[in-house]
């Protein structure tokens, strides 16, 4: 299983401990591009892909597509609260 995180590049919430720990953690600058990341991630074989919330916004369209997949796995994560 190949997984990877997929977030804003403004973000600098999300993820931080995935990345930390040398995982693959990508950032997208332009959010309109969004399907085009997942498909570019979906063709480098990741089965899951944990999008942020703020990204997933961007992206209903091709994440309602792999709904429907049984072998790739959106998992959109929790909105982060602010402490």
């Amino acid at each position: 299983m190949r997984i990877s995180w997929l977030k804003s590049s403004n973000d600098n919430k999300s993820f931080r401990v995935f990345k930390g720990l040398g995982m693959d953690v990508y950032e997208i600058g332009n959010l309109e591009k969004t399907d085009e990341k997942i498909r570019e991630l979906v063709e480098q074989k990741y089965n899951t892909i944990v999008i942020s919330n703020e990204v997933a916004n961007f992206s209903e369209d091709i994440i309602k597509k792999y709904s429907k997949t049984e072998d790739i796995n959106i998992i959109i994560a929790p909105k982060q609260r602010d402490k």
